[in-house]
C-alpha cells in the first residue's frame, strides 16, 4: 500500500488519460479537473468530560454542471483537503458514468469515531452540519454516508438542517433510515453493484462468477454485502480482511457468519477455522476475483506486480494507484473501475432523493430491479466504448463515457460572466 500517492493527482491523471481520446479545449479540461469550491472549517466540540476538542472538517463541491452536488461524508483520521477534492471529483464522473443527474461533492472530518462516545459523535455531526448549512439542500448539495458513517449520522444531519431551517426537507441527505425518509435497498446498494459488475465482467471474459474464488479487502458495509451477494451467486469467498488483518479458508467462508463474528468481536481476526493472513497476502492471493473495498491507494505498483487475480472490481474509491494500473494492464488483468463498480450507492441515493421529492416510497424489489438496469446498461456502454475506440483499459473507457457527458453539460451551460 502506498500512502505517498496523492489521490487528487491520481484522479486528475485518470481524467487526462480519458481526455486524450476526446476533443476538449485546454481551458475546459482544466475546469473539469478542479473543484469549484472547498470548505475547510474547524469544529469546536464539547466532549463528555466538559473539555473542548477541535476537528478539521471539509466539504468539496467539484462540479455541478449535471445537477446538484452529491457525495458522502467520511469520518476517518486520514481525512484531508486533497482526499476530499479527489473523492468529490470521482463522484462527478461516477454519477456521469451511470447517467444520473447529479454533480459531485464529498466531505469528511478528521476523526477516529472509535475514540468517541455516541453523544460526542452526535455533537460533532451537528456542528459539522451547521457549518454546511449554507451549502447543502435538496437542489444544491446532498450529503450521504461514507467511511465510518451511516444511517445514524445522516438522521442527525437531516434533523439539524431541518431544525435550523424550520422546515421539513428529507431530501437534504440520503442514506437515512427508512423510517426517516430513507430508501429500501440503500444499505446493500454499493455491495450489490459490485456483485453485478463482477457477474458482467466474468461473462465478458467468457466465464461464470459462480465458478470464481474471491478475496475481499475491507469488510465494512460494501465489502461484506459484496461478499454475501457473490456467495449467493455461487462464488466461493476464500479470504476477507479488515483493519485488524486478514483471514483465509480455502474451503470457503460463510460471509454472514464472518459478519456476526466481526460485530461481536470488533474484527474478522480469529474467526474459527481460518488461517491468519496479512493484507498483502490477501491482495496477492491466488483467486479469480479481487475486491478491494477499503481505502484509496491500497494497491500500488509493488503489490500489483504480485497480484494473481484475473479480475479486480473496485468497491473502494481509488484503491489502485496509476502505477498499479499500468502494471496490471501489462498482465492482462481486467479492472472494473470504481466509478462504475461502486456506483450502486449513489444510484440508490438518487432513487431515495426522487422518492423524497415525490413523497412516495418504492418497494425494495423496484429498487433492486432499477439498480440492476442502471448498472448493466452502464457496463454495456463501457464495453461498447472500450471496443469501438480500441482503448487499453476499462477505466479509460468508463472515463471517456463520463467525461464526455460532463463536457457536454459544461459547454451547454457556458461560461458566465
Amino acid at each position: 500500500m502506498s500512502e505517498d500517492v496523492n489521490p487528487f493527482e491520481s484522479m486528475q491523471e485518470q481524467i487526462d488519460d480519458a481526455a486524450a481520446y476526446l476533443d476538449i479545449a485546454p481551458g475546459m479540461l482544466a475546469r473539469l479537473k478542479h473543484p469549484e469550491r472547498v470548505l475547510e472549517t474547524t469544529l469546536a466540540v464539547e466532549l463528555d468530560d466538559g473539555s473542548v476538542e477541535t476537528f478539521q472538517a471539509y466539504r468539496s463541491q467539484f462540479n455541478g454542471d449535471r445537477g446538484p452536488y452529491k457525495g458522502g461524508v467520511r469520518y476517518h483520521p486520514g481525512v484531508n483537503r486533497d482526499e476530499v477534492k479527489a473523492l468529490s471529483g470521482w463522484m462527478v464522473y461516477k454519477c456521469a458514468a451511470v447517467d444520473i443527474p447529479f454533480g459531485g461533492g464529498k466531505g469528511g472530518i478528521a476523526i477516529d469515531p472509535a475514540d468517541y462516545s455516541a453523544a460526542e459523535l452526535e455533537r460533532v455531526t451537528r456542528a459539522y452540519t451547521e457549518e454546511l448549512r449554507p451549502l447543502i439542500g435538496t437542489d444544491r448539495d446532498i450529503p450521504a454516508p461514507d467511511v465510518n458513517t451511516g444511517q445514524r449520522e445522516m438522521n442527525w444531519m437531516k434533523d439539524t438542517y431541518e431544525s435550523l431551517e424550520h422546515t421539513t426537507e428529507p431530501g437534504v441527505v440520503t442514506g437515512k433510515a427508512v423510517e426517516s425518509g430513507g430508501s429500501e435497498g440503500r444499505v446493500e446498494a454499493t455491495g450489490r453493484s459490485v456483485s453485478l459488475v463482477a457477474r458482467e465482467a466474468f461473462a465478458y471474459r467468457g466465464g461464470d462468477v459462480a465458478d470464481a474464488t474471491v478475496a475481499v479487502q475491507g469488510y465494512g458495509n460494501a465489502g461484506w454485502v459484496a461478499a454475501n451477494l457473490l456467495g449467493e451467486m455461487g462464488a466461493t469467498v476464500v479470504a476477507v480482511s479488515d483493519s485488524s488483518g486478514a483471514i483465509h479458508d480455502p474451503e470457503g467462508l460463510e460471509p454472514e457468519a464472518v459478519k456476526r463474528h466481526k460485530r461481536d468481536t470488533g474484527s474478522v481476526a480469529g474467526f474459527e477455522g481460518t488461517d491468519t493472513w496479512t493484507n498483502r497476502d490477501l491482495l496477492t492471493a491466488d483467486v479469480d476475483l479481487l475486491v478491494p473495498a477499503a481505502l484509496e491507494n491500497a494497491v500500488d505498483a509493488d503489490i500489483a506486480a504480485d497480484v494473481s487475480a484475473a479480475i479486480i472490481v473496485e468497491a473502494a474509491n481509488g484503491p489502485l494507484t496509476p502505477d498499479a494500473d499500468a502494471v496490471l494492464e501489462g498482465e492482462d488483468v481486467l479492472v472494473v473501475p470504481d466509478i462504475l463498480a461502486n456506483a450502486g450507492g449513489v444510484t440508490v441515493s438518487y432513487f431515495e432523493w426522487v422518492q423524497n421529492r415525490q413523497r412516495f416510497g418504492w418497494t425494495e424489489q423496484r429498487v433492486v430491479d432499477e439498480l440492476e438496469r442502471v448498472i448493466t446498461d452502464a457496463f454495456d456502454e463501457l464495453v461498447e466504448t472500450f471496443e469501438a475506440r480500441g482503448l487499453s483499459t476499462f477505466r479509460e473507457a468508463m472515463y471517456v463515457v463520463a467525461l464526455e457527458r460532463v463536457r457536454r453539460a459544461a459547454e451547454q451551460s457556458g461560461v458566465w460572466p
